[in-house]
């Protein structure tokens, strides 16, 4: 579950498990401040307990490591793994982290190394309707710089791919995104996870961040990346 910390108004994040998701949701119906919950199962339901503790060991020691949210989680989990079912939880893991981002929650993820001068960076650029955004690949992901706009509306796709609208709101909330002069811009520098995520919060909506960003030249880095 992913919200704001009441206290500090950061981001905060609680990862748990359970047996019936429907009783652990209502067990946190008192708490407010959660505005998102994702969960993950089994197509064939072969996860013991041991497998899923050790899951939720190895996300809470993430979001610790990481930083970028209060973990509300009151201790760490955990639980001793065979070596085969440990290299399975592995790529369960692997799978959770490649979908988090997709479904908008970056606070699994580390931060993006600090650019050093913007020569070491290929600037890259985003362009949509008249709004201009900049931006470059990261070691981690995408970042877009500071002073580039963005849709001041959410468009239609945004409908069908909610985590748009939500890291957007997110974004304006943490004082990232402000209205300037009826489009959204940048106050500082801004991490993702992709091109693609960094893409649909300037497009306000789905977009595809390997034809959505292109260099001076106008080459997509679709492009580039295939040179």
């Amino acid at each position: 579950m992913t919200g704001s910390d009441p206290e500090s108004g950061k981001p905060a994040i609680y990862i748990g498990e359970a047996e019936s998701i429907r009783d652990r949701i209502k067990a946190h119906l008192e708490k407010d401040f959660w505005n998102q919950i994702i969960f993950f199962i089994s197509k064939d339901e072969n996860l013991t307990k041991a497998h899923i503790r050790f899951l939720e060991g190895k996300l809470i020691d993430q979001a610790r490591k990481f930083g970028r949210a209060a973990v509300t989680n009151g201790q760490s989990s955990g639980a001793r793994l065979p070596e085969s079912d440990r290299e399975d939880m592995e790529i369960f893991l692997e799978k959770i982290n490649q979908l988090l981002p997709v479904l908008g929650v970056e606070l699994l993820v580390p931060t993006a190394a600090k650019a050093v001068t913007e020569s070491e960076h290929k600037k890259l650029f985003c362009e949509i309707k008249g709004i201009k955004a900049e931006g470059h690949l990261a070691p981690n992901g995408f970042v877009v710089l500071k002073g580039s706009q963005a849709i001041l509306n959410d468009r239609a796709s945004a409908q069908k791919w909610p985590w748009t609208m939500n890291m957007r709101q997110r974004l304006k909330d943490e004082g990232v995104l402000e209205i300037k002069n009826d489009t959204l811009v940048f106050t500082r520098d801004a991490e993702f996870t992709s091109p693609s995520s960094a893409a649909a919060v300037i497009h306000g909506g789905h977009a595809n961040g390997l034809t959505a960003w292109k260099d001076k030249s106008g080459k997509t880095l679709k492009e580039i990346e295939s040179l």
